[in-house]
């Protein structure tokens, strides 16, 4: 579903009049709202007001709508009533969280300074209230508002003027982890790299925006795009930006980027800035990615294959949902990353493979691990947090307890007998972990801790002398008050002493008339003030009560005073140490993802595959890994294993893979065939092991699938011309390395117009493209083609056909299919008899028609439409079994007569046989 920004939320008219004439119609806090207002006009303002935050004029208007709440009113503006909605405090994230799904950004408003401050420049003095942060999908913090197995990325593309194609970049940044990276693109990836990075929000200058080839493309994208000023996209101030950012002289340390590069990062750091306003997330230094270095696969592939989502957008269904058995969000993120971004070198591959091979090896230790990261915390996101001055006591606690399962499981790892070459960077990241800052965190943080640090009572007893009294104080002053009263008792010997309290008095010290000799001689003076003289009683107090009374009214303001400075303290030492923190974070993930492709490999029969540089492509009894885990679940049948071999062939010098022609019937299994070497492809090059029983890939740098057609209308593209465009893209953009999946080329326009095209596409990839392809299609005249090509052979999908019904057999064998089965299909589907029939005496007719005849004179002679012939009904009628059935009456048969009507109806068909 296509997500789009509201920028229709600023006050205009009613709400933004010149100065002079609003100040004369608004209340001073309308008036203060309105010029909040006008500096944000692309966000909806939530304007804080006591316990809730408050949306004025269209803003409320807008809200009202998006959030289905009450729309009320506040007073009048141009003798209008000024529309008013507001939403709890308390309850601010929710509603957040709907806005932002639904495009909308949000400026949020809060109050600045005490209103008791604002009390002294007089009495109707408006609070000082300010913008403190903009809430956008691309730069959301909380728990609550993130998918904790989601990465959520900000993007930011650059053009350089001047470079041509290759003058573009993109640099993304996830806030909530501090991941900051960078890659060049070109205009024909742009949008590959786009849908590979797999943005929440993506910013871009205004002028590329509204290009006019790539305008409609932006609006398709289903993100957050936002137009920004294209002065923040200068690439002649993006070098010093960065610098400034991370406070170094030179940014060689960090690499070497383009122009283009340097722009993008910059703006996403502008636009970071820009959002948080004043905070500074914990960004890890930006790093570069080689286009080169990952798996190339256009949009329209990643849409037909379905790799984290399906056509519906559901996560449920799709590859990802498939193969994810991570633990925690950390590794559920990175495996989709991975997934997304599967790699080109067949040495990173490998070691990735070899990770796996590990745990697969050593399932007790692997079962061992992953019991403990089931309990690990995503330390990343709590750092991130804590950075951003929004993180609480139990962001601390993440941190504490992801250190604490850091160690454990390094320990667990290094205690085993394990290939630890294959982990090293695992374990070396694991080793990372600040023991002295898990030490403070375990020593301070109590065992419950509340959500905000402003709430209190996070630290424990006995690590603060003052906040232990001062909780004494707060909680246990009755105690305190006794044993001072016990204390004065023994000292003047009056038993009945009593320290008593009021509000005119606050605590003093209480005896009767006769019992004061001992507080009012000379020696009782040292200690005791007189205060008040009763009828019957004396009442004094000391220096040390009042100063204990000044405690006691003190006490809570105190302890969580001090609580706030130990949170601050520990909060600017896990920032500190921010960059180990992040390598334990990474570590744990990786860790988290390797067990998981092992627990899926065991789990589901998956086997290690062979990658290597060459060009094979070789899967012995190859399974879709979807549809195959949807079948068990179902209780179906099991999923009918295939061979693909599309390696070059041995006498070809290992140039060029084979092209496979694949023929078949409807519902046989051709679309899953195609797209599960796809899927095998992909999930080798991200490092697991494959559904197959075994497998052999040489690198893949570029993927092309068209499977399945949809049209799109609205940018006036029939089904027939989005398919064309898709084959275009691979036609003009595959090489030897890559992989090519195409289903029915040509099957939605007229039939020869779509043979002809599908027979020049296949000697075009034959010839001139030289890559490894599959070609499902039903157009049986192109197997001859396999007489001419000498790297094309045909396969087929195998049928049976069995007392006049198909059974399809969904196996994949050599040879071509002569016929498409689609009348038995249509009949499986449910159309008319009589549709089916006459269907049936079309086909006959058409089979028996020359090929060479004229389409048109092939129609001339066809009776469309008419009343089919007389002559089987006839035959029918000789039947004497059908002559029988014609004329029973089973209405008039008692039991007894239908079942010897039956058997002579058996020996009636008997007799015909014979």
């Amino acid at each position: 579903m296509e997500v789009r920004l509201n920028t229709k939320t600023s006050v205009q008219t009613d709400a933004a009049p010149e100065k002079s004439q609003a100040q004369t119609r608004l209340t001073p806090m309308m008036a203060q709202y309105v010029e909040i207002k006008t500096a944000n006009p692309d966000s909806l303002l939530f304007y804080r007001m006591g316990d809730f935050y408050e949306l004025f004029f269209e803003d409320a208007e807008e809200a009202s709508r998006a959030l289905g709440i009450t729309l009320t009113k506040r007073g009048k503006h141009q003798g209008n009533d000024i529309p008013m909605c507001g939403v709890p405090v308390h309850a601010a994230d929710d509603y957040l969280q709907k806005l932002i799904r639904l495009g909308y950004r949000v400026s949020v408003c809060e109050q600045t300074e005490d209103p008791a401050e604002a009390k002294k420049r007089g009495h109707k003095s408006v609070v000082r209230r300010d913008v403190v942060r903009l809430v956008t999908a691309g730069t959301l913090t909380e728990d609550n508002l993130l998918d904790a197995g989601k990465a959520n990325f900000l993007s930011a593309l650059a053009r350089v003027k001047g470079a041509g194609e290759d003058g573009y970049a993109i640099a993304w940044i996830d806030i909530s982890t501090g991941d900051f990276r960078i890659t060049g693109s070109s205009r024909d990836r742009l949008f590959a790299d786009i849908a590979r990075i797999d943005p929440k929000e993506l910013i871009l200058s205004e002028s590329v925006f509204y290009e006019d080839d790539l305008h409609p493309q932006f609006e398709d994208l289903a993100l957050a795009v936002s137009p920004q000023p294209t002065v923040m996209f200068d690439s002649a101030s993006a070098e010093k930006r960065l610098r400034d950012y991370f406070q170094i002289q030179s940014l060689d340390a960090y690499g070497t980027f383009t122009k283009a590069e340097l722009a993008a990062a910059s703006a996403a750091l502008a636009y970071v800035e820009k959002t948080q306003i004043g905070q500074r997330p914990a960004l890890t230094p930006p790093k570069r990615q080689s286009a080169e270095r990952s798996l190339f696969i256009d949009p329209a592939t990643r849409t037909n294959l379905e790799l984290v989502r399906t056509l519906s957008g559901e996560t449920s269904g799709s590859l990802y949902s498939a193969i994810n058995r991570t633990v925690t969000g950390p590794g559920a993120r990175l495996l989709g990353e991975r997934l997304m971004s599967p790699l080109t070198d067949p040495d990173a591959i490998n070691r990735r493979l070899e990770q796996v091979s590990v745990f697969v090896q050593q399932e007790a230790l692997a079962d061992e691990v992953r019991k403990t990261l089931r309990g690990s915390s995503d330390v990343a996101r709590a750092l991130g947090r804590l950075a951003l001055e929004r993180g609480g006591p139990r962001d601390l606690a993440a941190i504490r307890d992801g250190l604490d399962h850091a160690m454990g499981i390094k320990a667990l790892l290094l205690a085993n007998d394990i290939a630890l070459l294959s982990i090293e960077t695992e374990i070396a990241g694991l080793g990372q972990a600040p023991i002295d800052l898990f030490d403070d965190l375990s020593r301070t943080l109590a065992e419950d801790l509340p959500l905000l640090s402003r709430d209190g009572g996070f630290v424990a007893s006995g690590v603060n002398a003052e906040l232990d009294e001062m909780r004494a104080l707060r909680d246990e002053s009755r105690k305190v008050i006794a044993g001072l009263q016990a204390e004065y008792a023994e000292l003047t010997g009056v038993k009945s002493l009593k320290i008593r309290h009021n509000n005119v008095l606050g605590y003093f010290v209480e005896v009767t008339s006769a019992n004061s000799e001992a507080l009012t001689s000379s020696e009782g003076r040292e200690t005791f003030i007189h205060r008040q003289t009763m009828a019957n009683a004396m009442r004094f107090t000391t220096n040390a009560l009042a100063d204990l009374e000044s405690r006691i009214a003190n006490a809570a303001g105190r302890a969580l005073q001090i609580e706030l400075a130990d949170f601050e303290r520990l909060r600017s030492i896990v920032v500190e140490q921010g960059a180990a923190l992040k390598e334990v974070a990474g570590a744990l993930a990786r860790v988290d993802v390797a067990i998981s492709l092992s627990v899926l490999a065991t789990e589901q029969g998956y086997v290690r595959p062979i990658v290597d540089d060459s060009l094979a492509f070789t899967v012995a009894a190859g399974r879709h890994p979807v549809v195959e885990q949807m079948l068990r679940k179902q209780a179906q049948d099991p999923f009918v294993a295939n061979d693909c071999d599309l390696s070059p062939e041995s006498g070809s010098g290992g140039k060029a893979g084979l092209l496979r022609l694949l023929t078949g019937p409807n519902m046989g299994g051709k679309s899953t065939f195609l797209r599960q070497n796809a899927l095998i492809a992909i999930l080798a090059q991200m490092g697991s092991f494959v559904p197959a029983g075994s497998a052999h890939v040489g690198v893949v740098d570029r993927l092309f699938s068209r499977v399945g057609a949809a049209d799109d209308l609205a940018r006036g593209r029939s089904t027939f011309m989005v398919e064309m465009v898709e084959t275009a893209a691979i036609l003009n953009q595959a090489g030897e390395r890559s992989l090519v999946i195409l289903d029915e080329i040509g099957r939605g326009t007229a039939t020869f117009d779509g043979l002809s095209i599908a027979w020049a596409a296949i000697e075009h990839l034959h010839e001139i493209n030289k890559c490894r392809t599959l070609f499902a299609t039903h157009y049986h005249e192109l197997t001859a083609l396999s007489d001419q090509l000498d790297r094309m052979s045909n396969v087929t999908m195998r049928v049976r056909e069995w007392e006049g019904e198909v059974i399809f057999m969904h196996e994949v064998v050599l040879g071509a299919a002569d016929r498409s089965y689609g009348i038995q299909v249509a009949r499986l589907a449910g159309l008319p008899g009589a549709v089916i029939e006459r269907a049936r005496h079309v086909l006959e007719q058409l089979e028996e028609t020359e090929r060479s005849k004229p389409a048109a004179m092939m129609i001339d002679d066809l009776p469309l439409f008419s009343v089919a012939p007389q002559a089987e009904p006839k035959k029918l009628a000789e039947n004497p079994a059908v002559e029988m059935l014609r004329t029973a009456e089973p209405d008039e048969m008692t039991p007894r007569d239908a079942l010897e009507f039956v058997y002579a109806l058996r020996k009636a068909v008997s007799e015909t046989k014979n």
